[in-house]
């Protein structure tokens, strides 16, 4: 099933940016951290292997299911998983410390982004920060983003519609600008082709 090929495949490919995301971030043990839309959640467990007290949301019940069964799998108690939309977190405002979202706003048709930005931000803490990595705007020319570029239009026509859409607003920091987000720190990664922004209210 392709969310089985999502955990074989997408996960390894990114390791090293989930991992990058922690010391990027400064999380540390006893943080409470959230990542939006976790997919099987290999964020999630990076966060709770750093000792962070780890959730982890999506409305994929196939993923879900593979993040609870490489949960039991990798015998990991500190992180939590459940089913909830992202446009409506099932937590109260000021949660945790930290909140993430990979690779999953430029999914998103624009008002679907500002809601789940507006989310995200409503229960962080105010002194917590945001953490948001996707691709880079514009792309850097070369293979890679000829290479991300044909994946995105394989994925299907409404989902190449929202990637050229993503684009044309102005990725991550047009979005996180128009949600009046603070930009602490940015960094680029493979190639130039991802971008991770820590942001706060």
């Amino acid at each position: 099933m392709w969310f089985l090929n999502y955990s074989n495949v997408i996960d390894p490919v990114l390791k090293e940016i989930r991992i990058r995301a922690i010391k990027f971030a400064r999380i540390k043990a006893g943080d409470k951290v959230l990542d939006v839309c976790c997919g099987t959640g290999d964020q999630a467990f990076h966060y709770a292997k750093a000792g962070a007290i780890a959730y982890g949301i999506d409305l994929d019940t196939g993923m879900i299911r593979v993040a609870e069964k490489n949960k039991k799998k990798l015998g990991i108690n500190n992180v939590f998983f459940q089913i909830a939309d992202a446009q409506n977190l099932p937590f109260k405002d000021n949660f945790f410390d930290f909140i993430s979202i990979s690779f999953a706003l430029h999914e998103k048709e624009r008002r679907v982004r500002d809601r789940v930005v507006s989310e995200m931000k409503r229960v962080v803490k105010k002194e917590g920060s945001l953490i948001f990595i996707d691709f880079r705007v514009p792309l850097p020319k070369g293979p890679y983003s000829f290479f991300v570029k044909t994946i995105e239009y394989l994925a299907g026509t409404n989902h190449y519609k929202y990637f050229k859409d993503y684009f044309e607003q102005g990725g991550l920091g047009e979005i996180l600008k128009q949600n009046q987000l603070r930009i602490e720190k940015r960094e680029h990664t493979k190639n130039g082709i991802f971008e991770t922004i820590k942001a706060r209210n």
